[in-house]
């Protein structure tokens, strides 16, 4: 069954009353080399564009079919959408989940009304035990990513791109298994063919990276990312096709990139985005694709991202932009160094966050000791303008 145009738009009236338009947002605010915009699928109905896809596919489900319930396996935003459109249409679901995927996500699929089962491991594991599931009991199967109807919901965002702007250079999408950008390659290419799809990966997560590369399809042995909405070790096949046919290239991004996005959009933006969202804006934030002046739409696929994981984030994410340093300095254990050292930092205007004070070190002077100092600064030039002052007055850093 091949995709067409007439399905997307199809899929776009079914979803009318319980997807949102959402928002194409102008990012002035983010320093880039580009004009950039935000579609925020993070403002989406259950936290994610996956109600899209999901919806639209129980939604062409026969009586008999809905009555057998559904079944879905995910790293928590499908399961969400599935949940959520399966108690709206009558059905039962039942969904399992991997360990990974946060607390904040199980708990939200289960509001939704779903019957819960947790697997060790990754998306994949979950993927095996909901297979073998519906093989046992006959439920329908319903694919995050390599299904027709479901990549036909998620193109409608690509339907709703053209409306708000018809101009795009550039679409920036972030991939997993691949239906997300599946279906917005497949519109734009239609509706605007001048406008180029480019796709991104998580580095320890690149697996329609590595297959669009060695343009077959492959899997990897692991995934390791916080960006658990994106950690797939394979593609679909049909996805995989579409990819190859439709995208103009693929990129990844490592996760501390990731972070600095997640902290740039909170922080510019007032977005927030869990990690599998906030890939296209790092990719644009550090200079991996080739839109220089070009006007760009980022979308921002899903904000489900846990709390608890959220100050981790925040962390590496300033550390990745300069705003946060340690310095180690070596130095006598004499009284007063200590508020020599802070005096320089605070001229330079640093704050110091924290301070550990060591004289038990092996490899130093028996009256040596060293000093680590955690500070907050605006960027790396900062950073060098601490460091340099600090060597100008003596001091040694290791």
């Amino acid at each position: 069954m091949e995709l067409t145009l007439d399905r997307v738009y199809q899929a776009a009236h079914v979803l009318k009353p319980v997807v949102k338009k959402t928002d194409l947002v102008h990012a002035t605010r983010i320093n880039t080399n580009c004009d950039l915009y935000l579609k925020a699928e993070n403002l989406q109905n259950t936290g994610s564009f996956k109600i899209r896809g999901a919806y639209y596919k129980i939604s062409t489900l026969s009586a008999e079919e809905k009555e057998r319930g559904v079944v879905a396996c995910s790293a928590g935003n499908h399961a969400q959408g599935v949940a959520l459109a399966a108690t709206r249409a009558g059905a039962k679901s039942t969904i399992f989940l991997p360990s990974i995927a946060p607390l904040s996500k199980v708990e939200a699929t289960r509001g939704y009304g779903a019957s819960v089962r947790m697997i060790d491991g990754v998306y994949d594991d979950a993927y095996e035990a909901s297979v073998k599931f519906q093989q046992e009991t006959g439920a329908v199967f319903i694919h995050p990513f390599n299904d027709v109807d479901v990549i036909a919901g998620q193109g409608t965002i690509g339907i709703e791109i053209c409306d708000q702007i018809q101009d795009a250079d550039a679409v920036v999408v972030p991939i997993g298994g691949g239906g997300l950008i599946s279906g917005i390659s497949f519109v734009i290419k239609k509706l605007n063919p001048n406008c180029k799809v480019y796709g991104v990966q998580a580095e320890g997560a690149g697996s329609m990276y590595q297959a669009f590369r060695d343009k077959k399809l492959e899997s990897l042995d692991k995934v390791n990312t916080f960006a658990d909405g994106i950690a797939v070790k394979a593609p679909g096949d049909v996805t995989f096709d579409m990819v190859s046919k439709y995208v103009d290239d693929i990129v990844t991004v490592s996760d501390e990139e990731t972070a600095a996005a997640i902290l740039t959009l909170m922080e510019k933006e007032k977005v927030v985005s869990e990690g599998a969202g906030a890939v296209s804006v790092a990719a644009v934030l550090f200079g991996k694709l080739p839109v220089e002046g070009k006007k760009v739409v980022c979308v921002v696929s899903g904000g489900n991202i846990d709390v608890n994981i959220l100050a981790r984030v925040i962390t590496r994410g300033l550390i990745k932009t300069g705003r946060r340093a340690e310095l180690t300095i070596e130095l006598l254990d004499k009284p007063g160094q200590l508020v020599e050292v802070a005096s320089i930092i605070a001229s330079l205007g640093a704050n110091v966050t924290k301070v550990d004070h060591n004289n038990t070190v092996q490899n130093t002077d028996i009256n040596g000791c060293y000093l680590t100092i955690q500070i907050e600064t605006r960027n790396f030039e900062h950073i060098e303008e601490i460091r340099a002052k600090l060597m100008e007055k003596g001091f040694k850093l290791v």
